[in-house]
């Protein structure tokens, strides 16, 4: 059974930084893209920044810049920098893991960008 398990999500000023971490436990079939996406308030879930097996990225136009996504595939993990964070990247963020076979979601993780 796959788990993914997000944290590192909170409260902070327009301007700050966050770090969400995401850890992926299983069995889980090689290779893998990991990413991030997010849902705001009366919107649809939507990709935010995506890494494959092979460390390519790939960001919404709304986060290029400002946000970083890696991987530390030895100990099957995904981070998202957040830095210079502003109002409309409330939501909820979800970490998401997409093989040849399934994709699979963890929990969610709250960020709240509010002075």
């Amino acid at each position: 059974q796959v788990q993914l398990v997000e944290s590192g999500g909170g409260l902070v000023h327009p301007g700050g930084s966050l770090r969400l971490s995401c850890a992926v436990s299983g069995n889980i079939f090689v290779p893998y893209t990991m990413a991030w996406y997010r849902q705001a308030p009366g919107k649809q879930r939507e990709l935010a920044a995506a890494i494959t097996s092979d460390d390519d990225t790939h960001y919404a136009d709304s986060v290029k810049g400002r946000f970083t996504i890696s991987r530390d595939s030895a100990k099957n993990m995904v981070y998202l920098q957040m830095n210079n964070l502003k109002p409309e990247d409330t939501a909820v963020y979800y970490c998401n893991v997409r093989t040849s076979a399934a994709r699979y979601w963890g929990q969610g993780t709250q960020v709240t960008v509010s002075s």
